[in-house]
């Protein structure tokens, strides 16, 4: 008989090491798809089925909710659980992260740079050494200007959030921007970030129409848990950018500009006018101001041919402004 101790063996540890690092690719490749077969998964990590089921079990003991379908279409996923699974991230998943960390802090929600500043502790003291100079460039190179405007409350967000995704009715306090304050009761449909201020989109019942409201000058959220149909939901991004646009000014003005949808959004972003395409080299902006002069001195100093389509007394101002032009040249009109 040959002596059984010639053959090599496996310390515990290397397998212990092996089954550890075997269940952080398990999980790593549940995060990558919403749901693996178990044929599928057993491959990826080369190992039987019978295995896969016992690395499932102990991921499950660990308190990892992963879920099984069975039938034709079932397999794996993982569910939503009472913790964070860890997360293995490529390099631009890294950096992209960092980077957005730090500038969440001028999103316009009060609060949270102190909750990104710790997150982002937490991921900087686990990223490789190769990532840091990379991120720290532009981190150094990054510098933002003190917000004028107002923020939004966090709490109040995720009332309104979480209102918008069962289709409750909310109540709360609303101030306008004369300060005025009513109580509202409406049905939100969504939340609308215009890059100064969160807008919530929602139908006023009391007033039976679609209103775009200011989330800093919601007061008191109340979630009713009264749940309601959507009645013909509008676009909400379009909503608001119509509403922040032209509809609190004196003057709604439509203009035709000689220059295609995409190049003219570069000038008009979506809190100062409505672009759209007219054509493939023309558009038509929607806008609104308290002042004739303005709408028209911006058009002049974007310096495209455009033409005035409403409303009159835009094309009134133009051509009062272009005979006073005509005359500091020294050309009579």
């Amino acid at each position: 008989h040959r002596d059984l101790h010639s053959f090599p063996t496996r310390r515990s540890s290397d397998l212990m090491a092996e089954s550890a690092a075997r269940l952080l690719q398990v999980l790593t490749l549940l995060q990558t798809k919403p749901q693996w077969t178990g044929p599928e998964l057993a491959e990826r990590l080369a190992v039987t089925e019978r295995t896969l089921r016992r690395d499932i079990g102990r991921l499950r003991d660990l308190g990892y909710p992963v879920i099984a379908d069975r039938g034709v279409t079932g397999g794996y996923r993982l569910g939503a659980g009472r913790a964070l699974p860890p997360l293995l991230l490529d390099d631009e998943e890294a950096t992209t992260i960092a980077i957005a960390l730090r500038t969440v802090a001028g999103s316009g929600v009060t609060g949270i740079a102190q909750t990104a500043l710790s997150a982002l502790t937490k991921l900087e003291q686990v990223l490789p050494s190769r990532l840091r100079p990379r991120i720290e460039t532009v981190q150094q190179a990054m510098l933002s200007l003190p917000r004028l405007t107002a923020t939004a409350d966090p709490d109040t967000l995720t009332v309104l959030a979480t209102a918008c995704r069962r289709q409750h009715r909310v109540r709360f306090a609303y101030s306008d921007h004369h300060g005025r304050g009513s109580a509202r009761h409406v049905e939100p449909h969504r939340l609308v970030y215009s890059g100064r201020y969160w807008y919530l989109v929602a139908r006023d019942v009391d007033r039976a129409g679609w209103r775009a409201f200011r989330v800093d000058r919601v007061g008191e959220p109340f979630d009713t848990a009264v749940r309601f149909t959507p009645q013909d939901p509008p676009d909400a991004t379009a909503f608001v950018a119509t509403a922040v646009t032209s509809a609190p000014y004196a003057y709604r003005a439509r203009i035709r500009l000689a220059m295609p949808a995409d190049v003219a959004a570069h000038h008009f972003p979506p809190t100062a006018g409505v672009v759209e395409a007219a054509g493939p080299s023309a558009s038509v902006l929607t806008s609104g101001s308290d002042s004739l002069d303005a709408i028209a001195m911006h058009l002049v100093a974007l310096d495209v041919d455009f033409v005035v389509l409403e409303p009159p007394e835009l094309r009134e101002r133009v051509l009062t402004l272009a005979d006073r032009l005509r005359r500091a040249a020294g050309d009579p009109p």
